[in-house]
């Protein structure tokens, strides 16, 4: 049953959920709880509990050898109670040592710190790591890599939003997102635009040729004229002009701010009050600890302010000024109000105008032929990959493609197709 550190970092796992943070350097850490991410609670995405539907074997053997190699005792999967057929089916393959903890289907219940507080009452400090409370988090997809025990030349997501056909798929890593909608049926408008990742935390994609990466969880596909398509692509000057002439204070983004009912020092409304009296960071350590979950924006706010992208912009201020936390474990104080103000997926879906979608996404086989892939040397935390092959070598699906130069923080990265390579500055190219 059990795997090694070494075996994954030879597979290139990393953190599929997003974070693309190297995952065996992630389990060198010990801890007695070992949390499963299926929370997946940004709108329209169905990846995570797909995949439990169709792979819970393999991903509670990936669990089992996760929980060997942090010391785990407990294994706790936290999915949303919504799903009552798969938390009746892993409770019932799931093996000793490991439950299902249910979660509400409310945002940003993935949010790791929310996630460890929602399951075992404790509180990572600010700045902190789950390690810090004896936990460990991993996504539903990283575990079922490590079950699989074959090197991650493949990811899973959602394909979402104006698409004929809503779906998650297994793609090629390195395919372009054009070709994956094109799986999907193909836009249904004819001037969209798309954001890759959920529409909370998105990044707008600048055009069709973006490729597939291990952490490309979804692409969202919206009408042009859509709010978050704007609202995603509002430059920085114009963010700050409207923040500091129109924030009245009312403080909603504060009281909505999950890390704030956490009891950490994040308050938006002192971020944008800066906009207006200071640079950024000025006041207080409120910006430092913001986590981007962006649901002061695109909730909270009741002037369509932009407070997340205030406090991202400070971040970089506030560590130049040493604005860091002092104050010790024992002194965080979560909210009493805090379970009262969780916002509800679907209300949540109304306040973004996301009702007209078909909120589903039943995972597809689909064969992709892609004539070539661009697979990014840089797609985890950390520094690039250094590419192992030359132009012109041939390769076949799974061959290694680039390694961590020594010393250095990064993942290894395979090929996802049988093909010739080009290696190129920051990718490299596999035609078939």
């Amino acid at each position: 049953m059990g795997t090694s550190l070494d075996r994954i970092a030879e597979l290139g796992v990393v953190g599929a959920g997003g974070g693309g943070f190297p995952t065996a350097v992630k389990f060198k850490s010990q801890a007695s709880l070992l949390i499963a991410n299926a929370a997946e609670c940004e709108p329209l995405l169905h990846k995570d509990k797909e995949l439990l539907h169709h792979y819970a074997e393999p991903f509670l053997r990936g669990m089992q050898m996760a929980m060997e190699l942090v010391g785990a005792r407990e294994g706790v999967i936290g999915i949303k109670e919504k799903y009552q057929e798969i938390i009746a089916a892993l409770e019932q393959e799931a093996p000793a040592g490991i439950r299902v903890a249910s979660l509400p289907d409310c945002y940003p219940a993935g949010d790791e710190f929310i996630l460890v507080h929602m399951v075992t009452g404790r509180v990572i400090p600010p700045g902190g790591l789950p390690k810090d409370v004896d936990a460990a988090v991993a996504n539903v997809e990283t575990l079922l890599n490590i079950g699989l025990d074959r090197p991650v030349t493949h990811k899973h997501l959602t394909v979402a939003g104006a698409v004929a056909h809503p779906v998650t798929l297994r793609v090629p890593i390195g395919i372009t997102i054009g070709e994956v909608i094109e799986a999907a049926g193909g836009a249904t408008t004819r001037e969209f635009g798309i954001l890759l990742g959920g529409v909370m935390m998105a990044r707008p994609a600048a055009n069709l040729d973006v490729p597939v990466t291990k952490t490309t969880g979804g692409i969202i596909v919206l009408p042009a004229e859509h709010a978050l398509i704007r609202r995603h692509n509002a430059p920085w000057v114009q963010i700050a002009k409207i923040g500091r002439s129109a924030c009245d204070q009312c403080r909603f983004c504060t009281e909505f701010c999950p890390r704030y009912l956490l009891g950490h020092p994040i308050e938006p409304h002192m971020a944008m009050r800066s906009l207006g009296f200071s640079r950024p960071g000025d006041l207080t350590v409120a910006t430092l600890y913001c986590c981007e979950c962006n649901l002061c924006t695109m909730f909270a706010c009741p002037e369509d302010l932009d407070p997340k992208n205030v406090c991202v912009q400070g971040k970089p201020v506030a560590r130049e000024r040493g604005l860091t936390w002092k104050g010790t474990p024992e002194s965080i104080q979560p909210h009493p109000m805090g379970e009262y103000r969780r916002v509800p997926m679907r209300r949540l879906i109304a306040k973004l105008g996301l009702g007209e979608f078909v909120n589903e996404g039943p995972l597809t086989a689909y064969n992709f032929a892609p004539s070539k892939v661009t697979i990014p040397l840089k797609q985890h935390a950390g520094a690039p990959a250094a590419a192992v092959v030359q132009c012109g070598d041939r390769v076949r699906t799974g061959d290694l493609l680039a390694a961590p130069a020594p010393g250095q923080l990064g993942a290894r990265i395979h090929a996802s197709m049988d093909g010739r390579v080009t290696v190129g500055k920051d990718a490299i190219v596999i035609e078939a």
